[in-house]
């Protein structure tokens, strides 16, 4: 039963807990300081609560709690934006803070949204308590939510960072991703917490009999959900290659200083030279962070040139490394992977031509492009290297030995629906990838809670793709992801170092792949019609 809270102090605490539960649903997203067992049960009964709570309210304060509790997880969740903009962008702390609150607002308004139609569909119980109409009420909850994180990772150029699918990396959910993508997980996540909150949800004392079918379908789900983790998606295609990923930990305020430019190249030259432990370990591959070259390719110096390529030399392998490029007229600029070989012709790299290249597709707003409006704020911080061109979302693949290689950079793994489209075939660039490489350069964030979130979406996008996933950083997270999802092998972060790791490629187009997001939209659409039809009628 729907009920306006009068009093201004019982709301103003409601809403305080809701902030304070949207600062622990933020700990959700990434282990350490919690296990990776409980996270995904973490997130499911905080938004339990949340929904639980939206039953009460009318639609302006349901409104108002969805924006507290996303103020509260953003906030919280991205705090390691503040070291970016203070302590590497040279913005003044006050401005600093007040970014993240400004993006932690915006970004709030969408769980306002999806509590918006939670309270306004929850009245539906208000005729009928019976479990089909319980039933439909979940998922028109689970509905909203799933949209809600859709949108947000949609608009915009998108920021799905924090999506709830990203707490179920482990866990009975996990295996569905490999059906339905992190949205798919997203709407079983928020029908779990919706059942939940409508079966510890009292009617004269008494547990509502009739939500426990909903609770029956959870249970279902999750057990369906271990049955998926042995079916075999895909297979092992070609021979494993052996890839080296090198992780020099430069600091970010050292990275684009000429003073320690020498000393990060020479940094990342000798761990890419170390031999191998293993005598049959020798890499065919050396994998080097995003931007590990901070210089445009036609102002390094031949001689480094060559130093590469004489690394490339003693093992006889394909170097990758991610560095600018610029045309010659200097007009076009582009974040770039690019592979060589010791016998690429240097006239080739200088002139940003080498064997091959893939050009950053999703770029960075305020890094790496200037919204239209914030030249302001941009011009403000000092961030070297911005305002890029963005290249195609399917660009020609890396073809090694058996394998065939795509590279991503920096955030690019957080949109499963480009990732998706460089495993399939491609009419004019050829086979999709068997290996997924993202090079990223993660130093803007210190050794914060970005690191640990960022290996979490990765492991999603293994989950959807079911092809393995090598992460080359600066600071860290470096690993290995296997098919399963699971880290295979990984460095510490803020360390020096290489990870000598043996990969199996495979081959084999999962559901999600197949056909994205499109199955979950259609269901969300085809619930959240059903739903507004009941309502009005019931009216």
């Amino acid at each position: 039963m729907t009920t306006t809270i009068h009093n201004r102090w019982p709301a103003a605490f409601l809403f305080a807990k809701a902030l304070l539960c949207g600062g622990l649903h933020a700990l959700a997203f990434a282990p350490d300081p919690l296990p990776s067992w409980a996270l995904p049960y973490i997130q499911i009964f905080l938004l339990a609560w949340v929904f639980k709570q939206a039953i009460t309210l009318n639609i302006r304060q349901a409104m108002q709690l969805g924006w507290s509790f996303g103020l509260g997880q953003f906030a919280l969740g991205l705090y390691w934006l503040y070291i970016s903009m203070n302590s590497y962008g040279g913005l003044a702390a006050p401005l600093a803070a007040a970014g993240v609150l400004a993006l932690a607002s915006f970004l709030a308004v969408y769980p306002m949204l999806a509590l918006l139609w939670v309270a306004w569909s929850s009245q539906l119980l208000q005729q009928s308590r019976r479990w089909p109409r319980q039933l439909l009420v979940a998922c028109s909850w689970a509905s909203a939510w799933a949209l809600s994180e859709w949108l947000r990772g949609t608009l915009l150029t998108g920021f799905p960072w924090l999506n709830i699918g990203y707490a179920h990396t482990e866990g009975v959910l996990a295996p569905w991703a490999t059906l339905f993508g992190v949205v798919g997980v997203s709407w079983l996540a928020s029908f779990a917490a919706a059942t939940i909150a409508l079966f510890i949800t009292h009617k004269d004392g008494i547990y509502d009999a009739h939500a426990a079918v909903s609770l029956g379908v959870t249970i279902v789900i999750g057990l369906i959900g271990i049955g998926l983790n042995h079916v075999a998606w895909t297979s092992n295609s070609g021979d494993p290659l052996v890839v080296r990923l090198v992780q020099g930990n430069i600091e970010q305020s050292e990275k684009f200083d000429e003073q320690h430019l020498e000393h990060g190249l020479q940094t990342y030259l000798e761990l890419a030279e170390l031999p191998a432990k293993d005598p049959n370990g020798v890499p065919d591959l050396i994998v080097l962070p995003e931007t590990v070259i901070p210089l445009f390719q036609d102002v390094v110096s031949p001689n480094l040139w060559r130093r590469w390529q004489a690394v490339s030399q003693t093992f006889d392998a394909t170097v990758l490394m991610g560095i600018p490029l610029r045309d010659d007229a200097g007009s076009h600029h582009t974040n770039s992977a690019i592979t060589f070989t010791h016998d690429t012709p240097i006239e080739k790299l200088h002139m940003g031509n080498p064997d091959t290249r893939y050009d950053k597709h999703h770029l960075v707003p305020f890094g790496e492009f200037i919204p239209p409006g914030f030249g302001w704020f941009v011009r403000a911080m000092e961030i070297p290297l911005g305002n890029f061109d963005a290249g195609p979302v399917r660009q020609s693949l890396l073809s090694l030995h058996d394998q065939t290689i795509s590279p991503n950079i920096c955030y690019e793994d957080l949109f499963g629906a480009e990732i998706r489209t460089h495993v399939q075939e491609h009419p004019k660039h050829g086979p999709g990838a068997t290996i997924l490489i993202n090079i990223s350069n993660l130093a803007w964030f210190g050794d914060t809670w970005a690191l640990r979130q960022h290996l979490q979406i990765a492991r999603m996008r293994v989950l959807e793709t079911r092809r393995p996933m090598l992460r080359a950083t600066n600071t860290g997270l470096t690993a290995a992801i296997a098919p399963d999802g699971q880290v295979a092998a990984a460095l510490k972060t803020a360390q020096p170092g290489v990870l000598d790791v043996s990969i199996q490629g495979t081959t084999g187009l999962t559901p999600y792949v197949r056909w994205g997001n499109m199955p979950v939209l259609i269901w969300i659409l085809i619930i959240m019609s059903v739903t507004g039809l009941r309502r009005r009628v019931s009216n």
